[in-house]
């Protein structure tokens, strides 16, 4: 059957136009390669499949026949590699992405997202297994997603990674070095990786897709160099240039500090894509104003983090403006609002900035964050506490600040054996899958009569309801008179 398989394998890269018909004996024979085998012959009749069942049966066969180890990351190692035959060079990735952006700057990322997915960067199948749902809250209707691909990650685990050395090739996952990486059992391979490169504040960086996809066309805009993550003024001039480039996009980064950045701070990076959050659809509930930026519209988002709103038809002077509150908010302390620029030497204050177009007008949000920790909140201040660690005690980085939840896998199982306790009214605290939830879940039996039909769902809208709670921990300014109050003192601040 082997045979059949390889021959279904290249009539899918013919279908998908990955490859052209002179090219059928040649991706044949270049997969014998990589499968230890040294003849094949065509069937009279090839069946399309789904992409999924050719790849596992490729590598059940290999697996059986000695040829590749049994393990995910063994398999994904080699399906790669057989993907990496079908998928074009890069120059040739390069040429189709422009020859289409001449079209429209939508065509040309319309042509590429379906192109990571058909060479199997983005696995579908996989994706689509990752749980989702919206949550009603005070806040509007979140985003919510258990991620069953990546494993849940410490903040101290992020923090040690940023300092530690880089001895690794590739340094990151991130590095422009992955395009056509074999990979290794600690680093995917990346065969049918490809980037489109980009001139970003004169600089050369990279546009590719994330292989994860959390949200609709979920990009990462890449420095060409391993550089730490860093917010500055050139951060914001990036942002609007990329918005030129692909109006239809939001771009944000994250924060470059430890506990409030990203998984990953050793490579300076945007996350943007085409969606729109709830923070995005949150409203401005209080208008500010800057002394000499009359033409700017500013003000504070209706949100559990501290958001500063600004926008107008320059971005020069949207990059002017965010660059003097950056600038403010990095010296800025209020001991009265927990607020500390600085602890022994050490920066805590950094920003969160997401840019948009809206209306044919420039949008930057300007999310301000602080990383102070305490004896009482080790994991930082302004991170989720510890009563809320049972569902997420990983960073708030971008894009949980903007209302999407990126949950960890265990929540898959540990929400559905809570469930079925619930229902049969079982001790939670005896069964130690569950035992972390406890408490909340305790809190929860006052409120509901579960059934079979119902307690998943009320479950889940209830990890909604915490994922609120999560953002309002990470909020500097919290939701009250005094922390409105205190949010203002910033602004007015600001010269």
């Amino acid at each position: 059957m082997i045979n059949t398989y390889i021959a279904q394998l290249v009539q899918y890269g013919l279908e998908k136009n990955l490859i052209e018909p002179g090219d059928r004996v040649w991706a044949a024979n270049r997969m014998l390669s990589v499968l230890g085998l040294d003849r094949w012959q065509a069937p009279a009749d090839v069946q399309s499949r789904p992409l999924e069942d050719i790849l596992r049966d490729i590598l059940d066969w290999a697996v059986a026949n000695g040829r590749c180890e049994d393990g995910v990351a063994s398999r994904d190692i080699m399906d790669t590699e057989l993907m990496g035959i079908l998928t074009p060079r890069p120059s040739q990735v390069r040429c189709l992405f422009w020859k289409r952006y001449a079209q429209s700057p939508q065509a040309a990322t319309d042509w590429f997202y379906t192109f990571c997915q058909d060479t199997d960067y983005i696995r579908r199948y996989r994706i689509a297994k990752d749980v989702k749902w919206i949550a009603p809250t005070k806040y509007g209707d979140l985003d919510i997603t258990i991620n069953l691909s990546k494993p849940e990650k410490d903040p101290r685990a992020i923090a040690a990674a940023k300092s530690a050395p880089q001895n690794a090739y590739p340094a990151c996952q991130l590095c422009a070095e992955n395009e056509g990486y074999g990979g290794r059992l600690d680093h995917p391979a990346r065969q049918n990786h490809r980037l489109i490169p980009l001139t970003l504040d004169g600089q050369d960086w990279f546009f590719q897709y994330s292989p994860y996809v959390y949200y609709n066309e979920h990009c990462i805009v890449l420095n060409s160099r391993h550089i730490p993550m860093r917010i500055d003024r050139s951060t914001f001039r990036k942002q609007m240039d990329f918005l030129r480039r692909f109006p239809h996009y939001f771009v944000g980064s994250n924060a470059d500090l430890p506990i409030v950045g990203g998984s990953i701070l050793s490579h300076d990076h945007f996350q943007g894509g085409r969606y729109t959050f709830a923070m995005e659809r949150a409203p401005v509930e209080t208008a500010v104003s800057f002394p000499g930026f009359d033409d700017i519209q500013a003000g504070i988002v209706k949100w559990p983090l501290s958001v500063l709103r600004i926008r107008g038809a320059d971005p020069d002077r949207l990059v002017e403006l965010a660059d003097r509150i950056l600038t403010a908010w990095r010296a800025y302390s209020d001991p009265a609002a927990d607020i500390l620029a600085q602890t022994g030497g050490e920066p805590h204050n950094t920003i969160t900035p997401i840019a948009r177009m809206r209306d044919e007008q420039f949008e930057l949000d300007l999310v301000l964050r602080n990383n102070r920790t305490t004896p009482q909140y080790p994991l930082g201040l302004f991170h989720p506490h510890q009563e809320l660690h049972h569902i997420k005690k990983e960073n708030i980085g971008l894009i949980e600040v903007m209302g999407l939840a990126v949950l960890p896998a265990r929540l898959k199982t540990e929400l559905a054996v809570l469930a079925d306790a619930l229902v049969k009214g079982d001790d939670l605290r005896a069964n130690e899958t569950i035992a972390k939830h406890a408490d909340w879940a305790e809190g929860l039996r006052k409120e509901y009569t579960f059934t079979a039909d119902n307690a998943l769902p009320i479950l889940q809208q209830e990890v909604g309801k915490v994922f609120a709670q999560v953002l309002e921990h990470a909020g500097v300014y919290k939701r009250t008179a005094a922390g409105k109050e205190a949010f203002l003192r910033f602004v007015e601040s600001v010269k």
